[in-house]
């Protein structure tokens, strides 16, 4: 299927040691094609396809789909791919760390960082839903405007920063001033609205429901297509040049080498005009306004699917039969989950793989003792 969007990650440290190339492997292939192997649990990863079986292993072949391209260039790796998380490059669980810490995942590098590795205390209370590295917020760095305003508590205890909504600053100041006319533009202003109170009452009327505040300096064509066309103008105009970092950037924010914790509708608050859209992908986190792109809407996503599966086909299958069918399906049906579950105990016991060959090999044998028993039987009828 290409990259996936988002999915489950191993890496298998059999066939792709430290200093061998990293690699990760789908969930699938885990089973498949190393049950056998020692594998790190790499949790999810966004934009990932499966590397079994490619030029990275040497001398394996995927089993589920033999033939892969040498390498798949749009992966990104780090040092989870050997089984190494955080700052400190440690693994987890580790056996030589006794403090008990939770790790947490970045949404931008999707590295796992230590609690206590991350420059800031998470918060208490837990009140939070995404977390941002120190490394990515440097990336990153107009996540700073954001942090205060629209992360909260968390971030604002972090930063030991207050509210900014009764804040005034020099930089807010000056910008005021900018929008404040000269003796001269106060003069021409009054000129324009003398001879604005010569128009008819159709005109003003016109002027003060169809055109855009912007518009008081526009030539006469260009007023007349706005007079045409008022409402979808304005709104494209407002849409593609209203700017909500500009406007944050413009009020006192401050910066910190720590991490920053972010609430569960963060994302659908940045901004996505044409300027930060071309930021992003430039930074290469387009996904940040992906709202879909989280772990949560993919654990979401699991348990829908879930859901949709629990019907059960046998309890369907059952109610589409008479009396006598279904009661000739139930014993088959307790024979084979009593014969199958004495043939997996032997797997279980001996703490080996149960393939696909194997289940193969059961419901043939199951069967032909079908069969068997079947041409044994002999009908009489009264």
């Amino acid at each position: 299927q290409g990259a996936v969007k988002r999915q489950a990650l191993y890496a298998c440290s059999t066939c792709t040691p430290p200093g061998a190339e990293p690699a990760g492997i789908c969930l699938a292939c885990s089973y498949e094609c190393h049950g056998t192997h020692r594998l790190f649990e790499l949790y999810t990863k966004r934009n990932f396809r499966c590397d079994c079986g490619n030029s990275k292993f040497k001398n394996l072949q995927c089993k589920l789909l033999p033939e892969k391209g040498k390498v798949n260039a749009g992966n990104k790796y780090n040092d989870n791919f050997y089984g190494l998380y955080c700052t400190c490059k440690r693994p987890y669980p580790d056996p030589e760390d006794e403090i008990p810490d939770e790790m947490i995942q970045c949404i931008v590098c999707e590295d796992w960082f230590h609690g206590r590795h991350l420059g800031a205390v998470p918060p208490e209370s837990g009140d939070f839903h995404e977390m941002v590295c120190q490394a990515c917020m440097k990336h990153c760095h107009f996540l700073w405007a954001y942090a205060s305003q629209l992360a909260g508590k968390a971030n604002q205890e972090i930063l030991n920063f207050p509210p900014l909504t009764k804040v005034n600053s020099l930089e807010d100041e000056g910008i005021v001033l900018k929008v404040e006319e000269s003796e001269e533009q106060k003069k021409e202003i009054k000129k324009e609205s003398g001879v604005e109170h010569q128009d008819t009452k159709e005109e003003k009327q016109t002027e003060q429901f169809n055109e855009p505040s912007t518009s008081s300096g526009l030539n006469g064509s260009c007023r007349k297509f706005l007079q045409k066309f008022p409402v979808e103008i304005a709104k494209t105009t407002s849409e593609s040049s209203f700017c909500k970092l500009k406007e944050l950037q413009s009020k006192p924010f401050l910066k910190k080498d720590t991490a920053t914790f972010w609430p569960s509708n963060w994302r659908s608050k940045l901004c996505t005009c044409e300027d930060c859209l071309k930021m992003y992908s430039d930074l290469e986190v387009q996904f940040l306004t992906d709202e879909c792109d989280t772990v949560l809407a993919y654990e979401n996503k699991g348990t829908s699917d879930q859901e949709t599966e629990r019907r059960d086909p046998l309890m369907d299958t059952l109610n589409s039969m008479n009396r006598v069918q279904q009661v000739e399906l139930i014993c088959e049906y307790n024979d084979l989950k009593t014969e199958l579950t004495d043939y997996l105990r032997r797997f279980a016991d001996e703490g080996t793989v149960v393939k696909r060959e194997d289940i193969q090999h059961f419901f043939e044998e199951f069967q032909s003792r079908k069969r068997r028993r079947t041409n044994r039987m002999q009908y009489y009828c009264s």
